[in-house]
């Protein structure tokens, strides 16, 4: 398995993140089984995990705190905030009261003292990233953080953030998680059986190995996110670790979903309100 560093944080990180989206009731609800999976891949040689919160509302992050027990120094543990965990308005969002109040929640349930990249799911039109920075901050500052990044958020956004961060002395996001694929969903997408026939048997590849390759080709990305909820599929992930595309491939990809299109529009995890509520763009 390969490495990257992430970001600028200095932190190398195996080309195959493990993605714990698939443990729990979202899919697989054996808890040991999972445990396997997650040992598995340790010893394939991956070494980030990545969950959430919301994620099976917060069994998924049980069950990685229970199979990094003995193995935590040797992984770098990503999880996410935003999405509701309750009822209550507050029990979410990207605000200071909410942020402090769910990395505690997610550190007793990971079993760890300390995140290495807390990541923010969603923006949150509510609140000031202002707001958002200066509490992730200070959960860097007072080492229960080590590093924080975002998932989905649309450039502008990110290039604020930054200049937010830069002129009032916060800790600065490394990274960002975006939905990207092949063909910008995931391989579950009604296109990919076209995909499949026009370009990965020619290529004499499986359709995940021709998907994850393509996505590590690209010079920005780091690490490729892998969410298998069996071992089998685990195992099938792993086989195309060191899969790697030539030019005419990615010319043929190309051909077919040209660059920076989105096939589906259900890819487009997060637009913002004034496109979703018509009270906002009507008077």
């Amino acid at each position: 398995m390969q490495r990257r560093i992430l970001g600028g944080t200095g932190i190398s990180v195996s080309e195959f993140a493990l993605g714990a989206m698939m443990f729990g009731a979202w899919g697989n609800t054996d808890h040991d089984d999972c445990v396997r999976i997650i040992h598995r891949a340790l010893d394939a040689g991956i070494n980030v995990v990545d969950t959430a919160d919301v994620y099976a509302g917060g069994e998924s992050e049980e069950i990685v705190g229970k199979a990094l027990k003995g193995r935590r120094e040797d992984v770098v543990l990503a999880t996410k905030f935003f999405n509701p965990m309750g009822p209550d308005a507050n029990h979410g969002g990207n605000s200071r009261r909410w942020i402090v109040r769910a990395v505690e929640d997610s550190l007793r349930r990971l079993g760890t003292d300390h995140i290495d990249l807390y990541q923010v799911h969603r923006p949150d039109p509510a609140t000031d990233i202002d707001e958002t920075l200066s509490a992730l901050s200070d959960l860097v500052r007072s080492g229960k953080v080590r590093a924080i990044g975002t998932s989905t958020f649309p450039a502008e956004q990110l290039v604020e953030a930054q200049w937010t961060a830069e002129r009032r002395g916060h800790v600065r996001f490394r990274t960002e998680q975006p939905p990207y694929s092949m063909l910008a969903r995931g391989i579950e997408g009604s296109v990919l059986p076209t995909a499949q026939k026009k370009v990965a048997a020619e290529a004499g590849l499986t359709l995940p190995h021709l998907a994850t390759a393509f996505v590590r080709s690209h010079p920005a990305v780091t690490s490729v996110i892998i969410g298998p909820r069996t071992g089998d599929q685990l195992e099938s992930l792993l086989e195309g670790a060191g899969t790697t595309l030539d030019a005419a491939t990615l010319d043929r990809i190309d051909a077919i979903v040209p660059p920076g299109t989105d096939l589906n529009r259900a890819d487009l995890y997060y637009l913002p309100p004034s496109l979703t509520q018509p009270s906002l763009r009507r008077r």
